[in-house]
């Protein structure tokens, strides 16, 4: 590790920590920086999202960049809070104790943002300031006066507008520099709490071996921190410095002491001063842009009708303008197997390649431009702020349920992948709240479900072109079953397993601002490489083993029959059960399969149709489109097996039901209990298979 203030060795690149308040513009400038240099992953032991970047310098050398999650205040209230102070800290053994960190503020909003500055100024590493949105604090007739802010603070002060590249060669030449300056802003603690905070800044010196100056800025946060979140992987308090912790805590509660209130309203003093200076503020505000679109976009009426009509429009899009490039990817695949055939002889090992690798992995991968085209719209309205007001409309509706708005954002998440979604539930303080979250989320239809809602759409419509409006119309019944049956399940759980009354929502409204392309351009490109990395990994794991499952044993004469298989028998010995909600064995092979991750049961049907269909005699008997061999598809008695009311029922199924294993555990570790991740599938699944039943028996009864 570099002494402070001093360039790293050679042998280490020097490590940058990106941190600021939430919606400040920190993810702009961090892709602003590192482009696609960065790779997003989790903290170990803990479901934080982890994002490292490459950046260079003026100089063309390279410069680490780790981009913590958001927050107001080092004294965490949440997971992804404590992961931010205990990387700052020093406290996680598999992130390195940032050489510098860049502290990016919203201009708009400097004093507030300069509680959170002032705090990892006490940290005694070396700190660039970066003023950020000054184009807004100019258009609101705010002067911020850059020039007086660096000589209070002893430290380079940047001004930026980080979605327009402005200020970045300056940001760059600061990182640059070799002799980054300590910040020579000083504070005084309060002569009441003074003693406290050198007795356990001593402790911690000598028994964990901290800097002086970061003992002294954790021995502030102990004491300003009266609940704090400990997570999986970080270093706990040794036993001496939680001892001197509880006595002097014990002996003000005894007089009454406010020692947190004390330290906190000092601190503000001392922000009120700099702000005070460094700020002249312009004449009083009118209605902003800002404020006149909220009007409209925030209104009891128009703001559903907007938030309707933006969904519809997502929806309308991924049908058409997936529709080319993934008839073009089909088509691809299509011949990759036809040349594979070609060059490879008959037999088993072909097979292999062909109606598992290829039929298993390709499925899924045909369906990447409708993700792509979902990740899109979710980084625009990310970008623009508008997710925040989807949010804020959503409160009146969530209140009614039990929850405020801030579970809706999790919610929204989970549109895309529940595992984003529940981890975002880190947000939400009351414990019934996020558990309610989380155990609701999966119901939400992520982008999982998008390929078997398509098969499904594809197969029950006759003719050989769904026509837009019912692909449309169905895609949204299938996301509103699911979207009101998260909210039926929260009202049902707050006032049975969690009751409580849902806490007022306070949430910032972030500024209406042009959407970067760049960022939404990188958001849809990390999540097409982790969908990908899922296709090439696990579904391609799971589509060779299904093969395997669908081929062997063989039956009489060597002959390949699904029926025989091991697939054949756990799909067999199922019936009984899914028969009365219009499965067969062949759709149980997919239920089970697809366990492991719901866009499986696309691939294992593909996987067990062209099994089942093989010829020998015709090489490419099994190109037949997925589509038709559904529709080929019969009961030993000649009725057809995947007739509309039974593609309707299997929607609502896999609307409904937990088929996702990597879910299961995400929810196991964030609750840090099995109890919840079984009681969610039990009631996840058990719901789908009554409702699943109820739709195919009363659809029976009418006569479909």
């Amino acid at each position: 590790m570099s002494a402070p203030g001093q360039p790293a060795g050679p042998s280490r690149t020097p490590v940058y920590a990106l941190v600021g308040n939430p919606n400040c513009g920190k993810s702009t400038l961090f892709n602003a920086l590192t482009g696609l240099k960065q790779k997003v992953g989790n903290y170990p032991g803990v479901t934080v999202e982890k994002k490292i970047g490459t950046a260079y310098s003026q100089h063309g050398l390279p410069l680490t960049v780790i981009d913590l999650p958001g927050t107001y205040s080092l004294a965490a209230r949440s997971p992804d809070e404590a992961v931010t102070r205990d990387v700052l800290l020093g406290r996680r053994a598999d992130t390195p104790q940032p050489d510098r960190i860049l502290c990016i503020v919203d201009a708009t909003n400097l004093e507030r943002n300069l509680y959170l500055v002032h705090q990892i100024l006490d940290l005694g590493r070396p700190v660039i300031l970066v003023l950020n949105m000054m184009d807004l604090a100019a258009r609101s007739g705010m002067e911020v006066r850059v020039g007086r802010l660096e000589h209070a603070l002893g430290i380079p002060v940047i001004a930026c507008e980080a979605v327009n590249g402005k200020g970045l060669i300056e940001l760059k030449l600061a990182m640059s520099r070799p002799d980054l300056p300590l910040s020579r802003h000083a504070w005084d603690i309060p002569a009441a709490i003074a003693p406290a905070v050198t007795e356990l800044q001593a402790s911690l010196a000598a028994g964990e071996g901290k800097s002086p100056l970061i003992a002294r800025a954790e021995a502030l946060l102990l004491l300003t921190d009266q609940d704090s979140v400990r997570v999986a992987g970080s270093t706990p308090l040794n036993a001496r410095t939680t001892e001197i912790l509880r006595s002097w805590q014990e002996r003000w509660a005894g007089q009454e002491i406010d020692w947190a209130g004390i330290l906190v309203g000092s601190r503000y003093d001392a922000i009120g001063v700099l702000a005070a200076n460094a700020v002249q503020a312009g004449p009083p505000a009118g209605r902003t842009t800002s404020d006149k679109i909220d009007a409209v976009v925030t209104h009891p009426v128009w703001g559903w009708l907007i938030l309707i009509a933006v969904m519809t429009l997502i929806f309308l899009s991924i049908f058409t303008l997936a529709e080319y490039p993934m008839d073009w990817i089909g088509a691809q695949i299509a011949a990759l197997t036809r040349g594979v055939k070609d060059v490879m002889p008959a037999g088993d090992l072909r097979d292999l390649v062909t109606d598992g690798a290829i039929a298993g992995v390709g499925t899924i991968v045909t369906f990447l431009p409708q993700i792509l085209i979902l990740f899109f719209f979710i980084g625009l309205l990310e970008n623009t702020g508008y997710m925040a007001r989807a949010a804020f409309i959503m409160d009146r509706l969530m209140s009614r349920v039990g929850l405020n708005g801030k579970a809706f954002i999790p919610l929204l998440s989970s549109y895309a992948c529940a595992i984003p979604g529940i981890m975002a539930t880190r947000t939400i303080e009351d414990p019934k709240d996020r558990l309610t979250t989380i155990l609701v989320a999966p119901l939400m239809s992520c982008s999982a479900r998008l390929p078997v809602y398509l098969l499904m759409i594809a197969a029950l419509v006759p003719g050989d072109r769904v026509p837009l409006p019912t692909k449309v119309g169905l895609m949204l019944l299938m996301y509103a079953l699911g979207t009101f049956g998260a909210f039926g399940f929260a009202w049902l759980f707050k006032r049975t397993l969690l009751k409580g009354a849902p806490p007022l929502m306070i949430m910032e409204l972030p500024p209406y601002r042009l959407p970067g392309l760049k960022d939404v351009v990188l958001h849809m490109i990390q999540r097409a490489g982790l969908f990908l990395k899922r296709a090439g990994t696990v579904i391609l794991g799971i589509s060779i083993i299904l093969w395997f499952l669908t081929t062997y044993p063989k039956g009489p004469g060597g002959v390949v029959s699904i029926d025989h298989s091991f697939a054949g028998a756990a799909g067999h010995a199922i019936e009984p059960l899914i028969k009365p909600i219009g499965f067969d064995w062949r759709i149980g092979i997919g239920l089970i399969s697809s366990f492991a991750a719901r866009e499986v049961f696309v691939s294992s049907t593909a996987v067990v149709f062209s099994v089942q269909n093989f010829n020998a005699d015709d090489a490419h008997a099994d190109l037949t489109p997925l589509r038709e061999a559904l529709r080929n598809a019969h009961w030993p008695d000649g009725r057809a097996l995947f007739t509309p009311l039974v593609c309707l029922s299997l929607m609502i199924y896999y609307v409904f039901a937990m088929q996702c294993m990597s879910t299961i555990a995400v929810v196991r570790r964030e609750t840090n209990s099995w109890k919840w991740p079984i009681f969610q599938t039990l009631y996840m699944t058990g719901t789908a298979w009554v409702l699943s039943f109820i739709v195919y028996q009363a659809g029976r009864g009418l006569g479909f």
